[in-house]
């Protein structure tokens, strides 16, 4: 877990008011969970689902980013991420992309992939006790 995720989750609140995806969450939803009160969430990972039994009010999707399955991901407003792998941050921007979502990627460290590319605008944001890279269009 994070220690700095109810201030992640915060912020999406603040900033989107309707579907939101997280890719990669595992067995661990901590933002989703907060999320989930107020936005239309959908949580993936490739290996893990426990179709809501844990976490009622959560969906959770079995997914591979790499060949997503772009009806969870139609409509949404926002995808992120909480310290995905460099190899499929290119992957999620261009789905978010072609969804028309912004992307968010709360890194580990200071990783992050070169999504010039994908999206012109890309910020570092510090909010509160997180940091995190916000792209946009």
């Amino acid at each position: 877990m994070i220690s700095d995720y109810k201030d992640l989750a915060d912020f999406i609140l603040k900033n989107y008011n309707d579907k939101v995806v997280e890719v990669g969450a595992g067995s661990m939803p901590h933002v989703a969970l907060i999320l989930k009160e107020k936005l239309d969430v959908i949580v993936t990972d490739v290996t893990y689902s426990d179709n809501g039994s844990k976490h009622p009010g959560i969906r959770f999707c079995r997914d591979d980013i790499f060949n997503p399955d772009m009806d969870l991901y139609k409509n949404a407003s926002l995808i992120y991420s909480i310290r995905p792998p460099i190899d499929i941050q290119e992957v999620m921007a261009r789905v978010a992309k072609e969804v028309g979502a912004d992307l968010i990627i709360r890194p580990f460290g200071n990783e992050k992939a070169d999504l010039s590319m994908i999206f012109k605008s890309c910020s570092l944001l510090n909010y509160k006790t997180t940091r995190f890279y916000l792209y946009h269009g």
